[in-house]
């Protein structure tokens, strides 16, 4: 049994709070997913539960962890660079769990992730492997350990359909503990028995969780209810009160009026009056006390997005994209041949294809060939944020095309649109967690007027309570997007035309 007893977390920089007193008790079987908006401290817990060091540099904490003699099985949502530059077989013969398996062992664990045991001995540096096979093969290298208790950040991201919807049997299936967070909206609804909400209430400075023994979409849904009860409630309260206000207006306007026009020509009257008007200013403090009484609208963290411009668009019919390769390689090797696409404005695209095919690949060469364009205003959004962003640049530089006061002005109002805090928008990219920094990517795109998007996998890093408003944001987008993408509901949503790329090509399909 996992049990976490009052736990509080801050930031050292500027001693802002993350969470504030969590109780947790994880069960075998448990399979609990930590929700909530981006920066609120999901991964930092996991983090903190694994090993205190990795948070030393940059989070305090208080409250107890208790796990004496569990095996933890933790999963990072991103490799170091000094990992990222090791064979496959260096990474994981830095894991005892490896070195000690038999054959045998290792061939049944790669066997349940769908990847050849070649993998885990391969002098392939990991920087050349999917962003899918990484996830795998750190996978399997995990389950070797045999863990008690399974710590996962972000297990959905970069996987394909096929190994999501057998990650997603893995979970719901698994006798052992499963704590995890994950932006796959079917995902949590396939697998969670339990959620914790976390959130960062009035501009980020008042902390409150959730923990709930519930299935995702019957929290959400339970959640929208009370609030949409809440909500009626309130306005009626507060519309019966403001009725007594104006009543109440009324009563000390007229006594006023008569204090001031009667209380020198007769004493008495003057009397009188000086004596409603001490029992009319009681009534207002009664009256204000029963204000602080009445049923608030729900105070909750929304995922609040700034919207590309209506006259952003491109016309019907222009031809974006015309575009022919075959084969394509990577490091002499052949990953798929026959790739022919075209995209015509407005289209959205949406590719999907088994991890290793060369999706990303495709991504990145089509970005190269239209971002030079001047008849289009292109813009592309890579996996890895690190080959498009200067992590020593505060948010406020990343965006800003000048240092022109109006300029910036701009800027941090957008970003107060996007739910940064004034403090936050002079911290530097690399104190960011991976979804503000994708936030920042869309807010860039938006402040530069893009028309033509190139995606890879534009979801992947978003809360599921964030990404309905990044699938409503691109839905509406009247440009062109051509994506790579594993979220079945972005691919089902936002995507006006799918293609699975396979060894054979890229194949027009219907649906998903």
């Amino acid at each position: 049994m996992l049990q976490l007893k009052n736990i509080s977390l801050s930031m050292k920089k500027d001693l802002r709070e993350l969470i504030t007193g969590l109780d947790l008790v994880l069960n075998k079987g448990d399979k609990a997913a930590i929700v909530g908006e981006e920066g609120n401290g999901k991964s930092t817990l996991l983090k903190l539960i694994y090993d205190e060091s990795l948070i030393e540099p940059y989070v305090q904490y208080s409250g107890e962890v208790q796990k004496k003699g569990l095996i933890l099985g933790y999963l990072s949502q991103e490799l170091t660079e000094a990992e990222k530059s090791m064979t496959a077989y260096e990474f994981c013969s830095a894991e005892d769990a490896f070195l000690d398996s038999t054959p045998g062992e290792v061939a049944a664990v790669c066997a349940k992730m769908q990847i050849g045991p070649e993998m885990l001995y391969s002098d392939r540096t990991l920087a050349t492997f999917s962003g899918g096979e990484k996830v795998k093969l750190r996978m399997a290298l995990l389950m070797l350990k045999k863990p008690d208790v399974l710590l996962l950040d972000e297990p959905s991201n970069d996987l394909d359909i096929q190994t999501l919807q057998w990650m997603e049997k893995f979970i719901a299936e698994t006798e052992q503990a499963v704590l995890f967070i994950s932006h796959d909206e079917l995902l949590l609804e396939n697998t969670a028995n339990m959620i914790i909400h976390v959130e960062l209430l009035r501009k980020k400075r008042l902390p409150r969780h959730t923990v709930i023994k519930i299935g995702y979409r019957s929290y959400v849904e339970e959640r929208l209810r009370s609030f949409a009860h809440q909500e009626q409630l309130a306005d009626k309260e507060h519309a019966d009160f403001r009725k007594k206000q104006e009543r109440y207006q009324q009563i000390y306007q007229k006594v006023n009026h008569a204090q001031a026009t009667n209380t020198r020509q007769d004493p008495h009257t003057g009397r009188l009056l000086k004596k409603k008007m001490k029992a009319v200013k009681s009534l207002g403090r009664r009256m204000d006390k029963q204000e602080e009484e009445l049923t608030q609208r729900p105070d909750a963290e929304e995922a609040i997005l700034a919207f590309f411009e209506e006259d952003i668009r491109i016309p019907q019919g222009k031809t974006v994209l015309d575009f022919s390769l075959s084969p394509l390689t990577v490091d002499g090797r052949t990953l798929c041949d026959n790739i022919h696409l075209i995209v015509k404005g407005p289209e959205h695209i949406g590719i999907f294809g088994r991890n290793g095919v060369g999706k990303t690949t495709l991504l990145k060469i089509i970005a190269d060939e239209l971002l030079p364009r001047r008849d289009i205003k292109a813009a592309y959004m890579p996996q890895d944020y690190l080959e498009s962003m200067d992590m020593r640049l505060t948010l406020v530089e990343f965006l800003a095309s000048s240092s022109e006061k109006e300029e910036l002005t701009r800027v941090r109002t957008y970003l107060g649109s996007m739910k940064y805090t004034v403090e936050e928008c002079d911290h530097c990219l690399r104190e960011l967690s991976g979804g503000q920094k994708a936030k920042l990517f869309f807010l860039k795109m938006i402040l530069d007027g893009n028309n033509v998007l190139v995606l890879d996998e534009p979801t992947r890093n978003f809360s599921p309570l964030s990404s309905p408003v990044i699938r409503s944001i691109l839905t509406q987008f009247g440009g062109a997007i051509i994506s790579v993408s594993h979220d079945r509901k972005y691919l089902r949503e936002v995507c006006t035309m799918l293609y699975e790329l396979e060894q054979s090509g890229l194949h027009r399909i219907n649906g998903i």
